[in-house]
Order: structure tokens, then C-alpha cells, then sequence
């Protein structure tokens, strides 16, 4: 064979080893390889999750890495960094040791994913769920409008992607392992960078970055957790931050409840007092030189300075009691210098006039108001009233919708055991978090992680007042819920 021959021969023989290669890889919808072939035979196929059959499976479509994440009808079946809180994989999943398992089995009637398989795509949720190129959704912007809920029967919190209303993470809090630590409250400091949680359960603030909502620190909210003395309180509800982001103030709900203040820059406490009734709604006034906490159970707001050298009361009606008559749950601080209490046992909003020492109006509302928000927009105030049961016959609950100037009440029904609330004005809308931790409520579509029934999110259309259809499954029991400046 001549040296032109053999080196011919050599040619060709690379070219077609090579384009067998190359033949045999088909990019499958910017997933990564292993991933993209396991979706495409089991999952993105007709009838089922591709983009001619979606809608009648959920809704949710898996043809491509950009489609998966525009969630199903109940809401992210696939959470990034967290296969554990990602439905998809309670659904392709007969093994027991891989966590847990939904009914019926994906594929729909076809042989079941082998093990191998489940635990390749679990353990690529866990990664993060990259496309081929390594992109992570909901991870290119560090200022992304974001929606914070806690799910007080799992110890996680919920974080929400604005722009489409989708969860998009699930945060694990707490630092008890294996036990449940109930986080009650979440809020986003004013300035927009750090995001805490309170509990009920545990002595200590947690603070998170809501750049990437990765774990800062913890913050003391006794002098036990603080290692100064052997005062201590669990059971903290609620807390309000101050304007320009430094501090925050907390309330323990005891019957010899406790109110703190703490450094969120410094991660220490400043103050703390014992003594208070049943402390619970909290909110700092105009000149933040005084913060107000509604006595629950009774009749009565506590003020105190915010230096923690003085205190007196304010009665929301008639004589002190402490008998639980009207029961203030939340405060808010309306713009003109006024707080609007909500009083879940006499069914109503009080609002106290700071300027004249004096309860001015009683507005009605639905059953059991709870939390009350404003939106400057629309100019008016907006109550959850959780077991309502007569204003709708057949609903558990509603919102109320007060308009501020002049008080005037209109009343929405919406899930079911609505609680948190939280506004976005740019988007028009109200998040609304059902509890549904009574049996009688609607059926979750997916098995929780934790005890109990995992509970919705639902939205309001602020320009029609209405409720919007699409409703997302969370974890056990969402309780509070707030937005990112």
C-alpha cells in the first residue's frame, strides 16, 4: 500500500468513527446529557409532558429545561437545590430509600424509572438543576423582586420569584435537627439586602441574604441565647425593623411575655423586658421613638420608648381587662399617623388616633381578622379573617378590603383559611397563604415532608379585586408572608 493510501485510509476511518460519535448525542432541550435522555423517553412524550400533551398533565411541560420552569397548575413541581421540597420526584419515585413517593407512578403506565434514574435527577435537583451550559434558574440577579412565606409545620421558607409568582426556593431554618421549630414570621429589612426569621420554638433570630438567600448568622433574642444571663423566652411572633434597617424589635407570646430589641448589624441584643400580657401585634411609630404591642388576649396596646425606659398603657375600649375581649392580633401604622388594630375576638379593626390619644372608628370586617396590610396604591387596607364561615357559606374565610377613605368594607372570598399577606403594587397583586391545617379543607395535591397538610398560596388582582384561578401548593401550614422592597 503506498504512504498516500495508507494515510487515506487512516482519514476516513477518524471521519466516520467521529461522526458516528457526534450522530449519536442530540442536544435534548438544553438539558444536560444524562438528564436529557432520561426526560425525553419517560417524560417529554405524547399524551404526556411535551408540548402538544401538557395541559391535560398538569399542566406542566418537560420538552425543554426553559419549559419545566414555568411550572405546573400546582405551581413549581422542581425546585432548584432542593429535590426534597420537588414534586416531580415524589411522582417517578418506587423507592422507598430515595424519599418520598406520590401515586400514580411516572411515567403514567410504563415501566417505573430505575433507581439509577431517579436518583441521577435528584441528585442533579440538588445540584441546582443546571441546563447544559450550567445555568441555574433564578440565579443571574442578585436584585430580583422576591416574595418570602414560612411554613410553620415544615421549618422551611418559601421564596417566590415576582415576575412569574412561581416558588423558585425552599430554605431550610432553624438549628434544631429534628425538631420542629415553627418559624411564625419573616420579613425583608427596608433597605432590601437581609431577610429574618422568628419562631416559636427557639430563642433566636436567623438572617439570610436575599441575594442568594444564603444563611448570614443568628441574632439573640434573650439573654440565655445572648450568653449574658439566664433569662430566657421562646414563643417570639412577631417583630418590626426599623427604617433605616438596623434594628429590629420583638415580641414573645406569653402569658409573662417578653419584648427585645435587637442590633441586625451587629447580630446583638440591646434590650429586653419581661413581664408583658400576652404580647403580640407590634409597631413602631412615625419618629420610631416608640413602639406599640397589642395585648393578646385583652383590650389594651402597650407603648413603650424605644431606649426601654418607660412603658404605659393604652386601652382599646372601656376598662382594662385582661379577659380577652377583644384580642388584638396585628398593628399597622397608617399614613396619617393613625394604628389600625385588628381585634380577632369582637370581629373588627380599631383605629387609634396617636395625635388624640383616642380610639376614633370601629370597623367590622369578616371573622377572626388577623393580618392587616396597606397599599398606598389603591389606598386602602387589606384584613385576613381566617375561620369565616358565614359571610360565604361553604368557604372557610375571607379578606376584608377596607377603603381608607372612608372606611367603607367590601369582602372577598379566597382559599381557605387565608392568613399572610403580602402586596406587590408594581404587579397589581396580593398573595394571600391558606393554612388549610383543618381536615375539611382542600386536599393537597402532593405528600408533605413534614406532618400535616401542605396549604396554598392564592392571588388577588388588586385592579379588579378578584381572585385569580391559579393557586400554588406550599409546605404544612404558611402562616406569614412578605415582599422585598
Amino acid at each position: 500500500m503506498s504512504v498516500f493510501l495508507k494515510y487515506t485510509s487512516c482519514f476516513l476511518l477518524l471521519f466516520f468513527i467521529s461522526c458516528k460519535k457526534d450522530v449519536g448525542y442530540v442536544n435534548k432541550g438544553d438539558y444536560p446529557k444524562e438528564i436529557g435522555m432520561i426526560v425525553s423517553k419517560s417524560c417529554a412524550v405524547a399524551g404526556c409532558h411535551n408540548s402538544k400533551s401538557f395541559e391535560a398533565a398538569s399542566g406542566y411541560n418537560l420538552e425543554t429545561w426553559s419549559t419545566m420552569f414555568s411550572g405546573s397548575n400546582n405551581g413549581s413541581p422542581v425546585i432548584p437545590f432542593s429535590s426534597k421540597f420537588s414534586s416531580l420526584c415524589y411522582y417517578i419515585n418506587t423507592y422507598p430509600e430515595l424519599g418520598l413517593q406520590n401515586s400514580p407512578t411516572m411515567p403514567l403506565n410504563k415501566p417505573a424509572l430505575s433507581y439509577k434514574e431517579v436518583k441521577k435527577i435528584k441528585d442533579w435537583i440538588d445540584e441546582g438543576a443546571p441546563d447544559i451550559n450550567g445555568n441555574i434558574k433564578w440565579a443571574d440577579n442578585p436584585l430580583r423582586k422576591k416574595v418570602y412565606a414560612v411554613n410553620q409545620g415544615c421549618d422551611v421558607v418559601t421564596v417566590f420569584d415576582a415576575a412569574t409568582q412561581l416558588p423558585m426556593r425552599f430554605i431550610e431554618v432553624g438549628n434544631k435537627p429534628g425538631v420542629i421549630e415553627t418559624p411564625h414570621q419573616v420579613r425583608v429589612s427596608p433597605d432590601g439586602k437581609y431577610w429574618y426569621v422568628i419562631f416559636i420554638n427557639n430563642n433566636i433570630m436567623q438572617k439570610f441574604s436575599c441575594s442568594d438567600d444564603s444563611y448570614v448568622g443568628q441574632i439573640p433574642l434573650s439573654p440565655l441565647a445572648a450568653g449574658t444571663g439566664t433569662d430566657n423566652a421562646l414563643d417570639w411572633n412577631t417583630f418590626v425593623i426599623s427604617k433605616d434597617s438596623k434594628r429590629a424589635y420583638c415580641a414573645s407570646w406569653t402569658p409573662s411575655g417578653c419584648i427585645t430589641a435587637v442590633d441586625l448589624e451587629n447580630n446583638k441584643l440591646l434590650h429586653f423586658i419581661g413581664g408583658q400580657y400576652y404580647p403580640h401585634a407590634i409597631c413602631l411609630d412615625a419618629t420610631e421613638q416608640n413602639i406599640y404591642v397589642g395585648a393578646q388576649t385583652g383590650n389594651f396596646l402597650v407603648k413603650i420608648d424605644t431606649a426601654f425606659s418607660g412603658s404605659n398603657d393604652i386601652l382599646l375600649e372601656g376598662s382594662k381587662n385582661l379577659s380577652s375581649s377583644l384580642d388584638p392580633h396585628d398593628i399597622i401604622l397608617s399614613p396619617n399617623n393613625q394604628l389600625l388594630i385588628t381585634c380577632q375576638k369582637s370581629n373588627d379593626v380599631r383605629v387609634y388616633d396617636i395625635s388624640l390619644g383616642a380610639v376614633t372608628n370601629t370597623i367590622g370586617t369578616g371573622k377572626y381578622p388577623q393580618e392587616i396590610i396597606f397599599s398606598p396604591v389603591y389606598n386602602s387596607y387589606f384584613v385576613s379573617c381566617t375561620y369565616d364561615s358565614t359571610t360565604f357559606p361553604g368557604s372557610m374565610g375571607l379578606v376584608s378590603k377596607i377603603n381608607a377613605a372612608g372606611f367603607m368594607v367590601s369582602n372577598l372570598k379566597v382559599g381557605y383559611q387565608p392568613h399572610g399577606l403580602a402586596i406587590d403594587e408594581a404587579k397589581r397583586l396580593l398573595y394571600v397563604t391558606s393554612r388549610n391545617v383543618q381536615s375539611n379543607g382542600p386536599a393537597p395535591h402532593h405528600t408533605s415532608q413534614c406532618n400535616g397538610r401542605n396549604g396554598f398560596v392564592n392571588f388577588i388582582d388588586l385592579v379588579s379585586y378578584s381572585v385569580l384561578p391559579k393557586r400554588y401548593e406550599l409546605s404544612v401550614d404558611p402562616y406569614f408572608i412578605f415582599t422585598r422592597p
